[in-house]
Parts: C-alpha cells; structure tokens; sequence
C-alpha cells in the first residue's frame, strides 16, 4: 500500500464517502415526514455503511477481510444509488440534486472498484 497512507482517514476514498455522508444527511432531511423511519433512514444507513466498512475493512490483518469489507461499502454505494433514484422517482428530490448524488457516488464507485481490483493482484 501507499506509504503516504497511514490510517484508513488518509484514504481519497474514505474523505469522499464522508463528505457523500455529509451531502446524502443535507439532501434526505428534505425528504416528506412520514418517510422518515422509512426511505429517509434506509438511505442514511446505507449512506453511513460506507466510510464505516472502508474504515472497519483497513483496520483488518489480512488483504482478504481488507478486500470484503470495500465489497461490503459498494455494495452499500448500489442500494443507496437505487435509493435516490426512488427518491427521484418519488419527486422527494430535484433531478439536479439526484445527478449531483449519483455523480458524487459514480466517483466513489470507481475509487473503490480500483483498490478492490488493486488488492487482488
């Protein structure tokens, strides 16, 4: 791994899924009222679920937990991509603000399909 990597916060990915955290918490408290125990804290789950497994999976002694853990955070970053495109659908969100969050997800889908295929060589 990068020697200038020290702790899973020293991670691109890591800081970009935070502030995706940031922006998806902003975005869903928009969201009707009567979904609040419903697509609004589904979507915060999922959202939250992914720094956590980058960070949980970094925090492993072997490439393999490493390796499950980041399969676990896309995994999460495709049920909330399929969450604000509900949201959309629904008209809970503008369409700028569903391209801004599945633009800002692509990135982070990318980024974590690269280390994932970086630690299995």
């Amino acid at each position: 791994m990068d020697s200038s990597i020290k702790t899973y916060r020293d991670l691109i990915v890591w800081q970009k899924a935070m502030q995706f955290v940031t922006n998806i918490y902003s975005k869903s408290a928009l969201l009707p009222q009567n979904e609040q125990f419903g697509l609004t804290s589904q979507i915060r789950r999922s959202a939250v679920s992914i720094p956590s497994n980058i960070a949980e999976g970094y925090g492993r002694n072997s490439t393999g937990d490493y390796t499950r853990f980041l399969q676990i955070a896309l995994g999460s970053l495709f049920e909330i991509q399929t969450q604000i495109e509900i949201a959309f659908n629904l008209n809970y969100i503008s369409e700028s603000d569903f391209q801004s969050l599945f633009e800002q997800s692509r990135e982070i889908e990318r980024m974590l399909s690269s280390l994932i295929n970086k630690l299995k060589k």
